[in-house]
């Protein structure tokens, strides 16, 4: 059944994620959208605040996305902006009395830089990198850590060079890296050796297998690998997965690597495995959790059903429930 959903069910839904016609169908159905909530608890910034005063209630860091990704238009990438300092301003209301632990921040954006302009036919880059440096500059303003999300793989090597341009400035800034395309290690080895801030995840696009692993075995053993490097390197790894195999062996890593549970976090998305979020943050583990929200949440949400049997079978379940 796994292999069944890795090499029919998931690239067939990493394809309709990118189907137009598919995504209108969706959005204009009330049940998806009901069901949709289980990932995306809202569409606006009240709504994600809602969240965040929950999730900091239960000792969890936060993430905070706001859903879009590959605009075409300069007004849109502005809009997305100004949508970034309206979440910064009310996340920098709970800042004035949240507790900072070792230095971590507990509350953080994270940036999709196609939503900022990096795809403009002209002058992207340097769109994407303004549009970012605006936010970051509002973010040390307010005390809110950001981190740069990553897309395919054609947009890697901007992305890596808009992080660096920022990075400068803001040393503070994350960088997310997955751990599926082959590249990967060789870019942790150079974000490790000046003490980045990383993000590892496995990789939510559907991508070549010249540029990618596609066998889970390899992928995880990617990860593995990848984690490895982080951790003995002077920066601070993200620990993004909801593997219950990488979940397992990352605290031995890290007491090879003499961290201790404050010199590193774990990562997971709203919505899933709910339980062991909340069990890492009671034993004393700094657990962050990655909230999505925003009308725009139609290519997060089918990436998400991609990622897990689970996650689909939870979906398909709910649809049922609401028809009957």
């Amino acid at each position: 059944m796994a292999r069944i959903f890795a090499h029919a069910v998931r690239p067939a839904l990493l394809a309709a994620s990118r189907a137009d016609g598919l995504r209108r169908l969706v959005e204009r159905s009330p049940v998806t959208r009901s069901v949709v909530r289980r990932f995306v608890p809202g569409t606006t910034v009240h709504d994600a605040m809602d969240v965040v005063a929950a999730l900091r209630h239960s000792g969890r860091y936060i993430s905070i996305d706001y859903l879009g990704e590959n605009v075409t238009d300069a007004e849109d990438a502005a809009a997305t902006t100004r949508a970034y300092l309206e979440l910064l301003d009310a996340l920098g209301q709970r800042t004035r009395t949240d507790t900072v632990r070792d230095g971590v921040r507990p509350l953080e954006v994270s940036l999709k830089l196609s939503a900022l302009g990096q795809a403009l036919d002209r002058d992207g880059q340097k769109v994407a990198l303004d549009n970012a440096r605006t936010i970051c500059e509002q973010a040390q303003r307010v005390g809110v850590w950001v981190t740069v999300d990553a897309e395919d793989h054609t947009a890697t090597d901007s992305t890596l060079s808009i992080s660096g341009d920022l990075r400068v400035d803001f040393p503070w800034l994350g960088t997310v890296l997955q751990a599926y395309l082959r590249r990967t290690r060789a870019d942790c080895q150079e974000l490790a050796a000046v003490g980045a801030r990383v993000r590892l995840c496995k990789g939510a696009y559907e991508e070549p297998a010249s540029v990618a692993y596609r066998d889970d075995a390899e992928i995880t053993g990617s990860y593995l690998s990848c984690l490895r490097v982080l951790m003995a390197g002077p920066g601070y790894p993200m620990v993004a997965s909801h593997d219950p195999q990488i979940l397992a062996a990352t605290p031995d890593i890290a007491d090879e690597c003499r961290r201790s549970t404050t010199d590193f976090e774990y990562q997971m998305l709203y919505g899933i495995r709910d339980d062991e979020q909340r069990r890492l943050a009671r034993t004393g583990n700094q657990m962050r959790v990655y909230v999505p929200f925003g009308t725009q949440w139609y290519g997060y949400f089918m990436r998400r059903l991609a990622e897990r049997p689970a996650n689909l079978a939870f979906f398909a379940r709910a649809l049922a429930h609401r028809g009957r």
